[in-house]
């Protein structure tokens, strides 16, 4: 009933015990019964007969450990993988640092039984070059060839599936409604007789050979949507997401180029842009872990980590700097901290007073130009305007530019007609106009 069974690829990626939820330490139990997904147990659940829902304390059971040998005695499964780890981590010929992070090894015992068993081992070795010629040949081709399916779909009319293939008929290998619908209109009122003349039947002729043209036209757009699998839209939108985000925009701009070229040539393509794009990304990240002085790849996994605490903390800390700078008002900027600290103490923020003005409406703080695009066009007064009035640079140079336009077209310009040329709030266009009229950019019809 008992049998030693090996650890999993990875011994810390392990589900926790389903009777206490600690941390699984070797030797622990599971379950050969209860499945798919594993059913594990320490020893103390296991001792004191747990059971959950179909789980039986009279189940048979395997004893999950890795203390044992496997390649040469003294080197138990859990060192061996402890070893792969710390090479893969520090890198190898790092043997002290391999040995230091192993602790129960030393250098030269780390570096004689890696090199003997992953290196000059004639198993391993003819094992990766069996694999990398399994590679080679999976990525021979690049692209998946489409097969046409030996019973095609029989989608019904206006089914789900119809609309995903875009009407596309498997059975007939044809379209619903097919590209350059109606060309046969143009045929179907054409009679040849004996009695027409030579030009009309010239022109029958050509009338024809465009219909003929037209049809190879419809017979080529099919040939490349099948070819390329264009047919069910949404399962090459879901291959298309495979890609990274940069490839992804790629993919869309190089598709009108895949009508040139073979599917197996514009996956490749498209497969050797997106290997390019993970080199760069994968050397651009190792310049940046150069650059910092980190030579192993444990110092790299502390790395991310404190720089993502650090991205974190300058983002918590800009977050009230992107809110103050646009604050002018230094009551206001006041009354905002005072709310924000009694939030963060857990008190009710009081009720403060607004500042209101004389029409009863509040008065708004002005706009802060600074950074804005259009800012650098403009002199002390249309800067000061745009403050008042809250509009940005870019918006005023447009309404401007319009009004400009309008008075030196009709030779004037009245406030109605400007109001009705910019759509935006009626007290803000008359600003605008009159500051337009007291500069003398446009003069009054």
């Amino acid at each position: 009933m008992e049998c030693l069974a090996s650890f999993a690829n990875d011994p810390f990626d392990k589900p926790p015990c389903r009777g206490c939820s600690s941390y699984l330490t070797e030797p622990y139990i599971k379950c050969a019964e209860c499945g798919p997904s594993p059913f594990l147990l320490c020893l103390q659940c296991f001792t004191r007969g747990f059971e959950y829902k179909k789980h039986q304390s009279d189940h048979k059971y395997e004893i999950m450990t890795s203390d044992f040998p496997v390649l040469e005695p003294g080197w138990t499964a859990q060192e061996e993988m402890a070893l792969l780890e710390a090479v893969m981590d520090c890198g190898f010929g790092n043997w002290q640092d391999v040995a230091y992070q192993m602790r129960t090894k030393t250098k030269e015992e780390c570096e004689s039984h890696y090199m003997k068993n992953f290196i000059h081992n004639p198993l391993f070795s003819s094992t990766l070059l069996s694999l990398r010629k399994t590679k080679d040949s999976r990525f021979a081709d690049g692209a998946i060839p489409f097969k046409p399916s030996d019973d095609p779909p029989r989608p019904n009319f206006d089914s789900v599936l119809s609309r995903d293939m875009a009407g596309y008929m498997p059975a007939r290998a044809d379209f619903m409604e097919e590209f350059d619908n109606y060309a046969e209109w143009d045929l179907k009122d054409i009679d040849f007789v004996d009695d027409d003349s030579d030009v009309l039947h010239s022109l029958k002729l050509a009338v024809v050979d465009i219909y003929h043209s037209r049809l190879k036209e419809r017979q080529r757009r099919k040939k490349i949507i099948r070819d390329h699998g264009l047919i069910n839209l949404r399962k090459f939108q879901m291959l298309e997401r495979c890609y990274p985000k940069e490839v992804q925009e790629l993919y869309d701009v190089m598709r009108r180029f895949a009508r040139v070229v073979g599917p197996t040539e514009h996956d490749k393509f498209i497969e050797g842009h997106a290997l390019e794009f993970e080199l760069r990304r994968e050397i651009r990240r190792l310049q940046e872990y150069r650059k910092a002085g980190i030579k192993s790849f444990c110092s790299a996994k502390v790395y991310e980590r404190v720089k993502r605490m650090r991205e974190d903390e300058r983002r918590k800390r800009t977050m009230l700097n992107d809110v103050l700078q646009y604050i002018q008002d230094g009551r206001a900027c006041q009354q905002w901290l005072s709310k924000q600290a009694a939030i963060d103490a857990g008190v009710t923020p009081a009720v403060t007073t607004i500042t209101v003005s004389a029409t009863g409406r509040r008065s708004a703080p002005p706009l802060n130009l600074t950074g804005l695009p259009g800012t650098e066009k403009l002199n002390e007064r249309e800067k000061e305007l745009c403050q008042v009035v809250r509009l940005v640079p870019g918006a005023y140079l447009e309404y401007k530019q319009a009004l400009l336009n309008e008075c030196r077209r009709q030779g004037g310009l009245r406030l109605a007609q400007a109001r009705a040329l910019i759509k935006i709030d009626v007290n803000k266009t008359r600003k605008i106009y009159d500051f337009l009229i007291k500069e003398g950019y446009i003069t009054k019809a």
